[in-house]
């Protein structure tokens, strides 16, 4: 593919190629996005009904037309090499052409990962929806390397872990599985819902709960995403003391391989 990114309309039943200058204007309404590695990839179906959820919240009339957009994207993805399409409905786009595939390469795989906490409240408008706040997840990132870190915690109104920037965080104390309590604000995560499947399947206890960040020092942490999987937190600047060591991560990272299948 000559170009790194490639921007595809859904006309007509069928993705059609844009320059991304058609579309400058219009809203990112909802996003979803995951890594295909040679044609593999992870709860693509899990991806693609959180899309359709969300997009059926902003816009019912276009729920018909996903089916076939899903086959359109499935179809547009190469069988070779390391991808990371992106989904997207543009809620200001001329009707009915919403629908949008951003096809681009997936970049290099990363290691542990570094935290620093974002000294202020939760900025985002809405949480909840992968979209309106990705480009603010950006800034927030960015942030986090101006303080020699790799991606910013975001806390509650009250000092609650919520998650990181553009990943979900869990952690470990002892061999119970835990993340941010379900009333919480924080965006519903597939690999979240990945790795928590894969305790449970192993034996380990799971649950929610309401914590600051001091209450994580000397545990093990991981931060997810459908792109990079597990990184291990190897360092939190402003957490008020060490990280655990990483004693589960070997275990989970080969289970979570396991989960690619076929997209065709």
């Amino acid at each position: 593919m000559p170009d790194e990114v490639q921007f595809f309309c859904f006309r007509d039943n069928a993705l059609v190629l844009v320059t991304e200058g058609q579309q400058s204007e219009v809203q990112l309404e909802v996003a979803d996005s995951w890594l295909v590695e040679d044609g593999r990839a992870r709860s693509l179906e899990a991806h693609f009904d959180r899309f359709a959820c969300w997009v059926s919240e902003v816009s019912p009339d276009c729920g018909p037309s996903l089916p076939a957009f899903f086959e359109a994207v499935k179809s547009k993805i190469p069988s070779e090499g390391r991808w990371f399409p992106r989904i997207e409905f543009h809620a200001e786009a001329e009707a009915p052409n919403h629908l949008f595939l951003r096809l681009r390469k997936a970049p290099d795989q990363l290691g542990d990962v570094v935290l620093w906490t974002l000294p202020d409240a939760d900025p985002r408008q809405n949480p909840s929806v992968k979209g309106p706040d990705l480009s603010l997840g950006m800034q927030m990132r960015r942030n986090a390397k101006m303080h020699g870190a790799d991606e910013a915690v975001i806390l509650s109104e009250s000092g609650y872990v919520l998650e990181g920037a553009l990943s979900s965080l869990v952690w470990w104390r002892g061999d119970v599985l835990c993340s941010s309590s379900d009333d919480l604000p924080w965006l519903p995560s597939v690999t979240r819902g990945e790795i928590f499947n894969i305790a449970t399947q192993m034996g380990h206890q799971t649950r929610t709960e309401r914590v600051k960040p001091a209450d994580l020092v000397g545990l093990e942490i991981w931060a997810l995403s459908s792109l990079q999987g597990i990184r291990v937190v190897s360092s939190w600047i402003d957490l008020g003391g060490p990280v655990g060591k990483a004693m589960h991560f070997d275990a989970f990272s080969k289970r979570l391989r396991m989960l690619s299948t076929s997209i065709s």
